[in-house]
C-alpha cells in the first residue's frame, strides 16, 4: 500500500506525464510506411524485447514503448518502478524502444542501453539513464559521450560497448522497436500495452487500474 505522500508524489508525476503526451510527441511521421522484422503481422512483444520483470506462466504482460530523453516517460518512471515492486511476481514487464524524431540524444540514449544489453547490463543503464535525465535531456547536442561514461561506470567491458555503439545492427534493433510501434498505432510516450491492449492515459490512475483488472481476472 502506498503512503499518503507517495501516492501525491505519483499523481503529481503522472499528471505532467499526460500533459507532457499531448504537447510535443506527435510528431512521429506517419507518412511513411512503417516495418517490422518480417512480413508477418506486428507483435507487441518480440523474443528480443527486454524483459525487466518475469512473472512466468499466467502473468499479465505488460509492455511500454518508451523514449528514454521523453520528460513523460521520466515522469513515468518512479510510478512505472512502484507498479514493478507491487505487482511482483504477478506482471511480466517488457519496455521497447520509441526513441522520438523531435529529440536530439532519445537514439543515442536508445543505441547505449541496447549496447549494454549486449553484456546483460540492459536494466542497470535503464535505471541510470532515467536517474540522470536531467542531466542530459532537451540537450541540442549529442551526448553519447556522457553515456559513454555511464556505461564505463557500470564496469562494462568498453571495448565490446564500443564496437556494439559502432554496429548498424544496433540501430536497426533499435529502429526495429519503433517501426514495430508505429505499425502498432504507437505516436507519443510512453505507450503501453496491457496484455495486449493499448492502453488509453486519461487519468493517473489509468495504468495501475488497467494492471489491477487484469490480474484480478487471472485469479
Amino acid at each position: 500500500m502506498k503512503t499518503p505522500v507517495k501516492a501525491t508524489l505519483i499523481a503529481v508525476a503522472v499528471a505532467i506525464a499526460l500533459i507532457m503526451a499531448t504537447i510535443v510527441y506527435a510528431l512521429v511521421d506517419k507518412s511513411s510506411t512503417p516495418s517490422t522484422d518480417g512480413s508477418d503481422a506486428p507483435a507487441v512483444m518480440r523474443p528480443s524485447s527486454h524483459v525487466l520483470d518475469d512473472g512466468g506462466e499466467g502473468a499479465v504482460t505488460v509492455v511500454e514503448f518508451l523514449d528514454f530523453e521523453c520528460e513523460a516517460c521520466g515522469a513515468f518512471y518512479p510510478v512505472v518502478e512502484d507498479l514493478r515492486d507491487r505487482f511482483g511476481g504477478e506482471i511480466t514487464y517488457v519496455v521497447r524502444y520509441f526513441p522520438l524524431p523531435g529529440h536530439v540524444n532519445s537514439k543515442n540514449a536508445a543505441i547505449a542501453a541496447e549496447a549494454a544489453a549486449g553484456q546483460g547490463r540492459f536494466e542497470e543503464m535503464y535505471h541510470r539513464l532515467f536517474e540522470s535525465q536531467p542531466q542530459w535531456g532537451e540537450a541540442g547536442e549529442s551526448r553519447a559521450e556522457l553515456f559513454r561514461g555511464f556505461a564505463q561506470e557500470l564496469g562494462l567491458d568498453m571495448a565490446a560497448y564500443d564496437v556494439a555503439v559502432a554496429d548498424p545492427a544496433t540501430l536497426e534493433r533499435v529502429e526495429l522497436d519503433f517501426n514495430e510501434g508505429r505499425a502498432l498505432g504507437v505516436s507519443s510516450t510512453p505507450t503501453f500495452f496491457v496484455d495486449g491492449e493499448k492502453l488509453e492515459l486519461q487519468q493517473w490512475t489509468d495504468l495501475e487500474d488497467a494492471i489491477q483488472a487484469a490480474v484480478g481476472a487471472e485469479q
